[in-house]
């Protein structure tokens, strides 16, 4: 574990404090457990697994790792709760349930991309887009692995909330209401 990981479980808790949480499938529990992974604000459970110590220059003159990568585990119980990045995000599937991802663009146009189903395993998120996650079946779990490009920051992370996101696109009222907290 480095050094960033280890003070991050230690802010954020322990994978115990966070699967006793509240009911949790005991394969995602082991998973949680296994992984050594935490909360993340947005829902769901995380653990940052590759920082490149390359760095680079965003179109906003922020400089960021090259890429970011993070296990990032959802239950039935659980939803990433609507947000947005500064940056892309590619998602890809490694096992349990099919995942949904609720793609909101700059135009207000919805689409929902479904991993873990067929053959369909990786799909990417463009920077700018709002997006929500969430796991369907009963008593399910989704572990898959998200990358960032330019890298992950806190800075670069907006958790959307249920008014605002209601008022640019209303026409969305109750996917937004039920995907925001």
């Amino acid at each position: 574990m480095s050094v960033r990981q280890s003070q991050s479980v230690s802010r954020g808790g322990t994978a115990a404090r966070a699967a006793k949480a509240s009911y949790v499938n005991s394969e995602a529990q082991r998973l949680i457990a296994a992984y050594r992974l935490q909360q993340h604000p947005e829902g769901g459970w995380y653990r940052e697994t590759y920082r490149s110590a390359e760095r680079v220059t965003t179109s906003s003159g922020a400089v960021r790792s090259a890429t970011t990568s993070i296990y990032f585990l959802l239950t039935t119980e659980t939803f990433s709760a609507f947000h947005r990045l500064s940056s892309d995000e590619t998602w890809h599937f490694y096992r349990g349930d099919a995942v949904t991802i609720e793609v909101i663009d700059a135009s207000g146009r919805h689409q929902s991309r479904t991993l873990g189903t067929g053959d369909v395993l990786q799909t990417t998120i463009a920077g700018g887009a709002h997006f929500a996650a969430h796991v369907d079946a009963a008593d399910g779990y989704a572990l898959v692995g998200c990358d960032v490009a330019p890298g992950f920051e806190f800075a670069d992370f907006h958790l959307t909330t249920r008014s605002m996101l209601t008022a640019a696109y209303p026409h969305l009222g109750p996917l937004i209401a039920r995907y925001t907290r």
